[in-house]
């Protein structure tokens, strides 16, 4: 059996037993995708873990993408791994700005920094969790960096005060002309020739 054939027998195990929170299945990549409800979120994910059929018993990641054109702006995204089966899946809940995902740490306790990070970059609030604060900005940061909307310069800018001999926040003064990019290479355009390119056209000849 090819592995396409038995991701698409997974997927249509899991969508038989939990019809209910399967939204759609799609395989891309050798991996299938599961789309869920966020209310059958974590029934789910038991059922991935426990189901003889499944046995997904490493949480490998939880991330997010922000879709802020969406009424459901954000995609909370997990994967896993069953040792097992030898399979990989991804488990995908859309969920809107003003909703809370319930934690997973009561089901794999090793979700607990996973959902502090996806809190601290995009803002997604997780009911359950044992200590949600930030992990990887100061606990005084102003908004969420991984959000579409969070401006590149970012809203404050850190430096050391020789004279007060401590870290000081500023607001950001970058004027516009430095906020403006061509994304070009610094290798083009350039008015001098690397050693050896100019081998390059002696070459066509």
């Amino acid at each position: 059996m090819t592995d396409t054939a038995a991701l698409s027998e997974l997927a249509e195990h899991i969508t038989l037993r939990r019809e209910s929170d399967v939204v759609s299945t799609e395989i891309a990549f050798g991996e299938l995708t599961v789309n869920v409800t966020l209310s059958g979120l974590i029934g789910m994910i038991e059922f991935l873990r426990n189901d003889a059929t499944c046995r997904f018993s490493t949480l490998i990641d939880i991330t997010a993408v922000d879709n802020p054109q969406r009424p459901a702006r954000f995609d909370l995204v997990y994967h896993f791994l069953s040792m097992y089966q030898n399979h990989r899946i991804r488990v995908k809940a859309q969920i809107r700005e003003d909703e809370v995902a319930p934690s997973l740490t009561g089901v794999f306790p090793g979700a607990n920094w996973y959902e502090r990070e996806v809190f601290d970059m995009f803002g997604i609030l997780f009911s359950g969790h044992p200590d949600l604060r930030r992990i990887i900005t100061d606990y005084g940061f102003r908004g969420h960096p991984l959000r579409k909307d969070f401006p590149t310069t970012g809203y404050v800018e850190v430096r050391w005060n020789d004279v007060e001999k401590r870290v000081v926040y500023e607001p950001v003064k970058l004027v516009q002309e430095y906020r403006q990019f061509d994304f070009l290479s610094p290798w083009e355009g350039a008015k001098y020739v690397l050693p050896g390119d100019e081998k390059a056209p002696e070459a066509k000849k």
